[in-house]
């Protein structure tokens, strides 16, 4: 049962800082997606920005108490070799995640799957519970009746490089002009948040007292999504990300205005849904099909809440 009254104040405790590294060809849009998943860039404005020289290094906060340390690492060829020779130790060590972006429009680019091989034995050995998640992106310059084929081709070369790795490596398709891009991005920030499953089971008896079909929580900033519990089955197994790119770009359109976002209430004839702030750092939405499921009393659950999953939040962040 959730206790809906815990209040406790805690202490402030020390931000834990966890190491990524965003590597790949030049051009494959690392900075890009960088730019619009953590500093509300739009893609458009991405032509913009310039090739990455060297290394970029960037301490973002997530959830508050989780400091993300992202090296946006520059892919020319004279960068990579320093990377992988005299900077290894450096480079390599103590990493999180590695998250290695591959070019969609060039499958066959051997030079960048030796380097993505050579990065995969260099965490292997100094990084080795590193979590590696791969990227085949720029999915929309492909004509959408061969994306599943060059994905999957892909798909099975990445994984045959990457064999030295003590933990198999995760392949999405992304394209910065859909929600594929947040869908990656939310797992690799999940991978950072230990026991997803205990806050999964929180939100689940939150959404059956709730009366409710879905709740889904994501991070305010990015509005990444952190976990989901459903009561009900949902065809669209992309829903998440497509209302994460959607409220972003609203709040962007509300920033621009001079706005603050605070909430979102939309009813229908067939459903309820509410967008709230939740926690000091996260955002909930509620979805209710029952139309006996009023907005004032979904909002009244959802603020009767709010400390017991501040509490659950920060212990998670503190064991990760």
């Amino acid at each position: 049962n959730i206790d809906v009254h815990a209040s406790k104040k805690f202490g402030k405790m020390a931000p834990s800082k966890r190491k990524l590294l965003l590597m790949g060809k030049s051009g494959a849009g690392k900075t890009s997606m960088r730019s619009i998943v953590f500093a509300n860039y739009v893609p458009r404005d991405t032509e913009r920005l310039g090739a990455t020289i060297d290394v970029e290094r960037s301490q973002i906060r997530f959830l508050g108490d989780l400091v993300l340390s992202l090296w946006d690492c520059g892919g020319q060829d004279s960068f990579m070799e320093n990377f992988l020779g005299a900077q290894k130790e450096n480079v390599f060590n103590d990493v999180a995640v590695m998250i290695y972006v591959f070019d969609a429009e060039y499958k066959d680019d051997a030079k960048d799957m030796n380097y993505f091989r050579m990065c995969c034995e260099s965490i292997a050995s100094k990084s080795p519970r590193a979590r590696v998640f791969c990227l085949v992106h720029k999915m929309d310059l492909i004509p959408e009746e061969h994306r599943e084929t060059v994905f999957r081709d892909q798909q099975m070369a990445i994984l045959r490089s990457a064999h030295t790795l003590p933990i198999p490596a995760e392949c999405f398709a992304t394209s910065i002009w859909d929600e594929t891009l947040y869908r990656a991005w939310s797992s690799i920030v999940c991978a950072l948040v230990s026991n997803i499953g205990s806050l999964e089971s929180s939100l689940r008896s939150f959404c059956s007292a709730c009366e409710a079909d879905e709740v889904v929580l994501f991070e305010r900033a990015t509005f990444l999504v952190i976990a989901q519990a459903n009561t009900k089955p949902h065809d669209d197994i992309h829903r998440f990300e497509k209302i994460s790119n959607i409220i972003k770009q609203f709040k962007l359109s509300c920033n621009k205005s001079r706005s603050q976002f605070e909430s979102l209430q939309l009813q229908n004839e067939s459903l309820t849904a509410i967008i709230d702030n939740f926690t000091q750092y996260t955002c909930v939405m509620v979805i209710a099909s029952d139309l006996r499921a009023q907005p004032a009393i979904i909002t009244f659950n959802i603020h009767n809440v709010r400390p017991y999953f501040e509490r659950l939040l920060e212990e998670q962040l503190r064991q990760s």
